[in-house]
C-alpha cells in the first residue's frame, strides 16, 4: 500500500467516528487555544511596547507617590503615604536647577470642553502641568505657544488644548485667543497639541493643559499628590542624576536616613521591565494551563485510539490475512492519531489567534499571528498524536492475524 492510499483509509476512519473524534480534538484544541490566545495578545503588546511604555522623554524618570504598576502589593500600602505637596515639588526643582530639567503635573479624566454652543464628550483629561511638561512627556506644539515661567507664577488661566479638543470646537475656526470653559471656568487658549494618537486605550490627544498653580486653585491641594518628572542631560548622565535626586527628594521629604523612600521611582525602562515579568508570569501559567489539558487530551488520544484497535481488530486481521505488510497497520494508526491531534491544534491555533487579537484590540495593541508559536502549537500536537498514538498502532500491528480473525 502506498503512502497516499493509508493516508485515505485513516482519514475513513476518523470520519466513521465523528463524535468521538470531534470531542478528542476538542480537547486538543483547548489546550493550544489556551497558549496561543494568551501569546498573540503578549506579542500585540510587546510590539505596541516602545511607542505604549514610552511614556516620558528620552534620559527621563518619574517621582510619584503610587507605583506606575502594580499587581502585587495592596493599593492600601501606598495610600497612607504622604502627598507629593506642591511645596515639597517646588523646593525639589530648586534644589535640582542646574543639574536636570523637571517637570510639574497633576490630572483628572472625564472633562468636558465647551466654547459657545459646541462641547466635548466627558473624556477630556485635565492636566496642571508647568513649562517644562511638554518635553518631558513627548509633547509637541502645532500652533501657539507653550505655558510658560509667569503663566505658572501667576497661575493664569491660559489652556493647551489637544488636536481632538480642537476638531470637536474649532472645525472652521482659529482656536488661538479664544475663550473656553472647563467646569465653569474660563480658559484663553494659547496652544494647540500636536496629535499623539493612542496608548494602551488612553486617547492622547483630548489632553487639555493648564498652569499647574490654576489648576490647584481651581481644585483645591488637599488630596493631591504631585508626579514629578526629571530629564537628565544626556543618557550618559541618568544614573548620576537619578541617584542624586534621590538624595534631594529625601531631603525634601525630610526622611531620617535609615527611613526608607515613601515615593515612587520609575522610568521607560523600569516601566518595560515590569512589564516584561507580567508577561513572562502570565505565559508560564498559560503554559502550565496548556501543559495540563495537552497531557490529558493525549492521554484521550491514545485511549481512544486504544478503543478503535480493540473495535477493528478483526478488520486488522482481514488485511494482515490478504497480505497487509505490519509497517502499514502501524502507519495508518499513527496517521490517525496525528491527524487527530493536528486537526485539533490547527483549530486551537485559529481560535487562539482571533481570540488573542480581539484581546489585543480591546487593549489598542497591534493585531498579529504568532508564527512561531503556532508552529511550536502544531509540532507540539504532532508529538502528542506519535508519543501517545505509537503504542495503540504499534499493538494494531503486532496482532495475530489468525487470533484477529476469530475476535468476535
Amino acid at each position: 500500500m502506498n503512502f497516499s492510499e493509508i493516508l485515505r483509509l485513516a482519514l475513513s476512519s476518523l470520519a466513521a467516528n465523528k463524535l468521538r473524534s470531534g470531542l478528542t480534538m476538542l480537547g486538543i484544541a483547548v489546550g493550544v487555544f489556551s497558549v496561543i490566545g494568551v501569546m498573540t495578545v503578549i506579542t500585540g503588546l510587546r510590539q505596541n511596547i516602545e511607542s505604549g511604555l514610552n511614556v516620558l522623554g528620552a534620559n527621563s524618570f518619574q517621582f510619584m507617590k503610587f507605583p506606575a504598576i502594580n499587581f502585587s502589593d495592596p493599593r492600601e500600602r501606598f495610600r497612607n503615604r504622604r502627598d507629593i505637596t506642591y511645596a515639597e515639588a517646588a523646593r525639589f526643582k530648586e534644589l535640582m536647577s542646574g543639574t536636570a530639567e523637571v517637570s510639574l503635573m497633576l490630572r483628572r479624566g472625564g472633562n468636558r470642553v465647551s466654547y459657545l454652543d459646541r462641547r466635548t464628550n466627558p473624556n477630556v483629561r485635565l492636566i496642571g502641568a508647568d513649562e517644562n511638561f511638554l518635553p518631558a512627556q513627548n509633547f509637541e506644539l502645532s500652533a501657539g505657544r507653550n505655558i510658560q515661567t509667569d503663566d505658572v507664577e501667576f497661575g493664569r488661566a491660559v489652556v493647551l488644548l489637544g488636536s481632538d479638543v480642537v476638531a470637536k470646537l474649532f472645525a472652521n475656526e482659529e482656536p488661538l485667543g479664544k475663550t473656553v470653559r472647563i467646569d465653569g471656568q474660563s480658559y484663553s487658549v494659547v496652544g494647540v497639541l500636536a496629535p499623539k494618537g493612542t496608548s494602551f486605550g488612553g486617547n492622547q490627544d483630548t489632553n487639555t493643559i493648564i498652569p499647574i498653580t490654576q489648576y490647584l486653585e481651581v481644585y483645591g491641594r488637599s488630596f493631591r499628590s504631585l508626579s514629578i518628572n526629571v530629564q537628565a542631560p544626556n543618557q550618559e548622565t541618568l544614573a548620576a542624576t537619578q541617584d542624586f535626586a534621590i538624595g534631594v527628594m529625601r531631603q525634601v521629604r525630610t526622611l531620617d536616613p535609615e527611613s526608607p523612600n515613601d515615593f515612587e521611582i520609575f522610568s521607560n525602562d523600569s516601566l518595560i521591565e515590569t512589564f516584561n515579568k507580567v508577561a513572562s508570569v502570565v505565559a508560564i501559567g498559560a503554559f502550565v494551563i496548556s501543559a495540563i489539558a495537552l497531557l490529558a487530551s493525549g492521554v484521550g488520544v491514545m485511549n481512544i485510539m486504544l478503543v478503535s484497535v480493540t473495535e477493528r481488530t478483526k478488520e486488522i486481521g482481514i488485511r494482515k490475512s490478504i497480505g497487509a505488510r505490519k509497517r502499514s497497520i502501524l502507519t495508518q494508526f499513527l496517521l490517525e492519531a496525528v491527524v487527530l491531534s493536528l486537526v485539533g491544534g490547527l483549530a486551537g491555533v485559529i481560535f487562539g489567534v482571533i481570540g488573542g487579537n480581539i484581546g489585543a484590540t480591546m487593549l489598542s495593541a497591534s493585531m498579529v499571528f504568532p508564527w512561531g508559536w503556532a508552529v511550536a502549537g502544531l509540532l507540539v500536537c504532532s508529538a502528542i498524536g506519535i508519543g501517545f498514538g505509537y503504542y495503540p498502532a504499534w499493538k494494531a500491528a503486532s496482532l495475530d492475524p489468525i487470533e484477529a480473525l476469530r475476535y468476535e
